[in-house]
């Protein structure tokens, strides 16, 4: 996991080297001062040196200087350098969630992977920066004090350090406790994430069944257990905390006591004593902010465990070594002995299923839930991979065609149009982001939505508002069809694109959806079968299979379960065979 963590600072070699040289500066000069301190001391005072004095002190003021340019070029560029990592690793990490099949955002909630893009990654930046360079530091300080001490005086250098080992392995210890609290923070500030992002967009539901106080609820138990997550991180943070302080200050302690002891039997000189205590306090400080580096660094480790965790899931569905671009496809569709179920848990909702859909031609698929009429459709664009089996367009196997290239040549009109955050150009624009102002137009006036559009206030910079909130349902499903007529597909599948419509709204858009489909192979999903009676072919399923098939005239003729189907949107029977 490190080596993938430190990867990402390959592109940012030339900010990491500037960030690592002004730390070994610090340190380097860290180091110096307590040298020309005991000179001053021992040498200087004593001697009335005056004229060295002015000089050091001139140089030591230099140094500061220094000093105080590499501390800016550390919390500037170091600072800059750690959010264009975080940059990176949101990038990687977006971009591969695009990869990952709809069965991973069946099974995740969308709040818990917004947190993960957003919250997980914050961390991340400033662990980034300060955990190679507070490292850094602190090495160089601990060892190099340890050889200037250590030729100094061994004795008390000894056990200065012995203390030091102490409080390295208190450290050590209780790291790990602090490892398991900051990842169930983690875990519980996802849940709590999520849960806001499902309660704000069902507002409108929970206000509408008055069941504000049954969402407090909910949210209360998320909330508490969030509160209690960060109580136990925070006695975990506090331990460590305490702890590696009072070691700290123990170690002053003994240095001034030990150390008086020694210049009492002058062991020590005055001046030796004085930069022991000033390397002391140098040498704490680097301590101190590794101490902080190791809280921050927890907090920043649980957020790219669960990057890694993300990035490790590999997309199912992806290019096959040969795969091939879909050129101008005729449309024809076929299904070959096509099994499919969502899980190995899960019933077959397709088994040995076989299908031929001819090239421009509108095929309508009706049938009661759950017999794999939305399944068919999923599986031609593959949202999901038939487990055995194949689909064919135009003689080629899906499976052969590059994917990009297999989706930029299938339309989709859904019931559940989702309608972006924006305006409505950008809505329609969605169906191809190239296309010309003019394009978007003419698509608009084909889906029959221009003149509403023009006669609004913004026109076609009009803000619709979350999920289109401010569009009507039939409003939104024309804009759903001006993006299809914008992409311009030869494929096209409508899965219920009608069905929540009244029938008035319905009516006025059933034209723009006749001259969507014409000249292109389309699938249509319907349950109110007054809206198919015009495809080339209506397909009857249910559990078995494919049971009948033919126009609406000849189905309703044969007097089987269409013809039963349809009487009974009128009678309120319900055939046998589709219970």
């Amino acid at each position: 996991m490190i080596k993938k963590f430190a990867s990402y600072y390959k592109p940012h070699l030339k900010l990491f080297t500037l960030d690592m040289a002004c730390a070994i500066i610090v340190a380097a000069l860290d180091l110096i001062f307590p040298i020309f301190s005991g000179m001053f001391i021992d040498d200087f005072i004593p001697n009335g040196k005056i004229e060295l004095m002015v000089n050091f002190t001139i140089l030591i003021v230099v140094m500061y200087i220094i000093r105080m340019l590499c501390q800016f070029v550390m919390q500037y560029w170091g600072h800059v350098m750690g959010t264009r990592i975080e940059y990176d690793m949101r990038r990687d990490l977006f971009k591969h969630i695009q990869t990952l099949p709809f069965k991973y955002f069946d099974d995740n909630k969308t709040g818990q992977i917004m947190y993960r893009l957003v919250g997980d990654l914050r961390e991340i930046a400033e662990t980034a920066h300060h955990g190679p360079e507070d490292i850094f530091i602190a090495s160089i300080m601990i060892v190099g004090s340890f050889i200037i001490l250590f030729r100094r005086n061994v004795g008390l250098t000894l056990i200065v350090f012995l203390f030091v080992i102490l409080l390295i392995l208190f450290t050590i210890n209780k790291r790990r406790a602090m490892a398991i609290a900051f990842r169930n923070v983690r875990r519980k500030h996802a849940d709590i994430n999520a849960q806001l992002e499902n309660s704000i967009s069902g507002i409108r539901l929970s206000k509408s069944f008055a069941n504000e106080e049954y969402e407090m609820d909910k949210f209360q138990s998320n909330n508490i257990a969030y509160r209690e997550s960060w109580g136990v991180a925070y006695k975990a943070m506090g331990l460590f905390s305490s702890g590696t302080h009072f070691l700290a200050d123990i170690l002053n302690v003994v240095v001034i006591s030990v150390g008086g002891i020694f210049k009492y039997h002058n062991l020590i000189t005055m001046g030796e004593l004085v930069t022991y205590l000033l390397y002391m306090a140098f040498m704490i400080r680097p301590i101190r902010r590794l101490i902080q580096f190791t809280q921050q660094f927890q907090s920043g480790i649980s957020g790219f465990e669960r990057f890694v965790e993300i990035m490790d899931i590999s997309p199912d569905i992806i290019d096959s070594e040969n795969a091939v671009e879909l050129n101008y496809p005729r449309g024809e569709i076929v299904f070959e002995s096509v099994n499919f179920r969502y899980s190995d848990k899960d019933e077959w909702v397709l088994k040995d299923f076989h299908l031929k859909i001819d090239s421009g031609r509108t095929v309508a698929l009706v049938g009661p839930s759950g017999v794999g009429k939305t399944t068919i459709s999923n599986l031609i664009p593959r949202f999901y991979e038939v487990v055995k089996g194949s689909i064919k367009i135009d003689h080629i196997n899906i499976k052969d065609i590059k994917l990009h290239s297999l989706r930029k040549n299938i339309g989709f009109v859904q019931q559940d149009v989702f309608i972006f955050w924006g305006t409505i150009r950008e809505n329609i624009l969605y169906g191809n982001p190239d296309a010309k102002e003019e394009s978007i137009i003419e698509a608009a006036k084909r889906a029959n939505i221009h003149d509403f559009i023009i006669g609004l206030k913004d026109g076609y910079d009009t803000i619709v508002g979350e999920r289109g909130v401010k569009l009507s349902g039939g409003q939104k499903q024309r804009v759903a069809i001006a993006r299809v007529f914008l992409k311009n597909p030869p494929v096209l599948i409508l899965d219920e694109a009608t069905s929540s419509l009244d029938n008035a709204t319905e009516l006025a858009i059933q034209k723009s959806i006749e001259d969507l489909t014409k000249d292109r192979t389309t699938i249509i999903i319907a349950h109110r079968l007054s809206t198919i009676k015009n495809a080339d072919e209506i397909i009857v399923l249910t559990d078995e299979g494919i049971e009948e098939r033919g126009s609406h005239e000849k189905l309703l003729q044969s007097g089987g379960i269409y013809s039963e189907l349809y009487k009974a949107q009128f009678k309120g029977y319900i055939p046998d065979k589709l219970n």
